[in-house]
């Protein structure tokens, strides 16, 4: 075998030990051997992945095993060169966008309908769209950031078109403000708290609320906004799980005014945020604590549901157990 691997250009000249400095470089000389550096490390992905595809065809048996001993890189690694390297022919390979860029777009997906009439994204790559992603990227130099977030989105409105498609009637937002029933004796609350919650409205119990039927109602990929006391938060959590959610993060609503309670003036509410499946993500970061005083018992400020529609501002939603008049774009269920 030939020990001298030599790229030369300029004053520089690298070989398998180091780059010998032959002569006083420009600074225009200097970046553009570190271009030259970062193409042959892109380069060295593709071409193990060629590697890899030649090797599968020919010489199948262990394959990656002997890949790894020979390259010290592990399985996963070289997996994704080779399934990378397979998805795009040479001709298919933009000279002018890295490695990287294509890796973003590999995932993409065709829509597919069903034999009962429904879609489904297909395992079928859309190679049509992958190309149109590629050429986009080349005309307008986007960075590989920039078009991570392109096929985010993408993905994000395939799903939405197949759940509208699949599912017209389900719901990606619901709002719920459960009439929670505090017990007597315990530490939730005493006889003079009860009295107070009941004059207001009729509560439920955690079996009752376990039983409204969330899980019909939301859509494959659904956000469930879910207001809770901070004595009932621990219980809140089985209803999350009965309603086929899993919490991710909350909201604490400072009502500046105090609050009756047992071991503290409870001055705050959480609005818990919980998700089904993968519901687009935000892109605007909030705040997670709101100050506004309270007003009548249990109304909320108007506030959180106005933020609800920035953040999430497709799809149908539901308010659960509302009280009062809701905007058009809003449904309502439960005993006002």
């Amino acid at each position: 075998m030939n020990t001298e691997l030599v790229l030369k250009t300029g004053p520089y000249r690298t070989t398998y030990v180091g780059t010998e400095i032959i002569r006083q470089s420009t600074k225009e000389e200097w970046e553009n051997y570190g271009e030259i550096l970062r193409r042959v490390d892109e380069a060295k992905q593709w071409a193990i992945g060629d590697w890899l595809v030649d090797g599968k065809r020919h010489y199948g048996d262990g394959l990656y095993k002997q890949a790894e001993n020979l390259l010290g890189i592990g399985y996963n690694e070289l997996a994704r060169f080779k399934r990378i390297a397979e998805q795009f022919e040479i001709r298919q390979r933009c000279l002018n966008l890295s490695y990287a860029h294509h890796y973003e777009v590999a995932s993409l997906k065709r829509i597919e309908e069903k034999e009962d009439g429904t879609l489904e994204l297909s395992e079928q790559t859309d190679t049509e769209k992958i190309q149109k992603f590629l050429s986009d990227a080349e005309k307008e130099n986007i960075s590989v950031r920039e078009l991570r977030e392109k096929v985010r989105k993408y993905k994000e409105e395939q799903r939405e078109y197949i759940r509208l498609a699949n599912e017209p009637e389900k719901y990606t937002v619901i709002y719920a403000d459960p009439p929670w029933q505090y017990t007597s004796g315990d530490q939730h609350t005493d006889t003079t708290q009860e009295t107070v919650i009941g004059d207001h409205y009729p509560s439920m119990s955690l079996q009752e609320i376990r039983m409204v039927p969330v899980n019909k109602m939301a859509a494959i990929d659904c956000v469930l906004f879910l207001w809770v006391t901070s004595p009932l938060l621990e219980e809140s959590f089985e209803i999350i799980r009965a309603w086929g959610f899993k919490y991710k993060t909350s909201m604490v609503w400072d009502k500046i005014a105090h609050n009756v309670g047992n071991f503290v003036s409870v001055r705050h509410e959480f609005l818990l945020i919980c998700i089904k499946g993968q519901p687009p993500r935000v892109s605007t970061l909030v705040d997670s604590v709101y100050q506004e005083e309270r007003t009548e018992h249990s109304k909320k400020p108007i506030y959180f549901r106005n933020l609800i529609d920035e953040l999430y501002p497709n799809g149908k939603r539901i308010e659960l157990f509302a009280r009062g008049e809701l905007p058009e774009n809003w449904d309502k269920w439960g005993n006002e």
